[in-house]
């Protein structure tokens, strides 16, 4: 059995809608492998809104890439972000077995909207099937899936949006220690 780390690149989604009253969210991703789970932190995307002074104009990116923030005199000119659209860019790491028991080689990632006063709301899931990435990756060393969308679904398996993600597996190199074990109760000598 060969042992290594997926890594996942939560990049972000697009389309996704809010269950909330006002359709706003404030989305993250939970993502399970197996019996591990890893939590993506709470989008909180501004890349959508127009900053602005009396005499110009510029995205939020401009204004973080040049410095352009004036605390007193910004105006926001575009609405508010809504959460349809969120960007997490983020890097989640998992314990990978292969072959290992069972055959359930899958990621699957449930979208969530993080609510304040109430408890957080579903709103969708996408399903990546990691066999083949895997074995690829054991017999190789390394295996990447270049970032790509996922159609995110319902309970009811209706469409509501898509995830943007990218894998990379990488195998665990064994030590060779000339053939010495250490550790555990049988092979200490006090």
């Amino acid at each position: 059995m060969a042992i290594g780390t997926l890594e996942v690149e939560l990049l972000n989604a697009k389309g996704l809608r809010g269950t909330d009253f006002l359709g706003k969210i404030d989305p993250y991703v939970i993502i399970h492998y197996r019996s591990q789970e890893r939590k993506g932190s709470v989008a909180r995307d501004w890349s959508s809104i127009t900053f602005g002074t009396q005499s110009s104009e510029y995205t939020s990116t401009d204004c973080v890439r040049k410095g352009k923030f004036n605390k007193t005199r910004i105006l926001i000119l575009q609405k508010a972000y809504d959460g349809g659209s969120p960007a997490w860019n983020e890097k989640l790491t998992f314990k990978v077995e292969y072959p290992g028991q069972g055959d359930d080689y899958k990621l699957i990632f449930n979208i969530m909207d993080h609510d304040t006063f109430s408890a957080d709301d579903f709103i969708g899931q996408a399903t990546i099937y990691v066999k083949d990435l895997l074995e690829l990756g054991v017999e190789n060393g390394v295996a990447e899936l270049q970032p790509r969308k996922y159609c995110v679904v319902q309970a009811d398996n209706s469409y509501c949006g898509e995830i943007q993600v990218g894998l990379n597996f990488t195998l665990k190199v064994e030590e060779d220690n000339g053939g010495e074990e250490y550790g555990g109760w049988n092979q200490s000598y006090y």
